[in-house]
């Protein structure tokens, strides 16, 4: 399946219209530029996920993921490269679109971004007032590197 999503960093208050949130813990068993294989809690639940590469403009991508047992889950972490990514995703509602929107812990602390899924790459959407900068594409923000080069050491 074809992912296309849209990355913004996150300036403002939404957690007010956050419909719910949970807490989301991840690891990278294989994270290369091109690829990634993904193990992520989330919850009480597990998934294993794989990711293949951007297109040119950063929006689209190949991505299976399937849910697995969380002890499963739970040994996989311990497989995983060094560098582990905690944070709470929010879901906010907007429009006939649903933002999840992660606000980074540990390493990655001070870090919040927003994400939307559309459809088509030009679909579009109502931009809540809380988003910030456009950064879909930044590989820097992609979550397999802030695993790898944690928000903390940008400064």
């Amino acid at each position: 399946m074809v992912e296309i999503e849209r990355k913004f960093l996150v300036k403002g208050d939404f957690k007010h219209e956050a419909g719910s949130c949970s807490r989301i813990v991840q690891g990278y068993i294989c994270s290369q530029p091109g690829k990634s294989v993904r193990v992520r809690i989330r919850g009480s639940k597990g998934y294993l996920t794989i990711k293949g590469a951007s297109d040119e403009r950063g929006m689209s991508r190949y991505e299976f993921e399937v849910e697995i047992p969380l002890a499963d889950a739970e040994q996989l972490l311990l497989l995983c490269e060094p560098g582990i990514v905690d944070k709470v995703r929010y879901l906010v509602n907007r429009g006939k679109h649903t933002w999840e929107v992660d606000e980074f812990h540990g390493a990655n602390e001070g870090l919040i971004v927003g994400e939307i899924e559309l459809s088509s790459e030009d679909e579009p959407f109502d931009a809540p007032e809380w988003l910030g900068e456009e950064v879909t594409g930044n590989r820097k923000y992609y979550n397999s590197m802030l695993a790898k080069h944690p928000y903390s050491e940008w400064k």
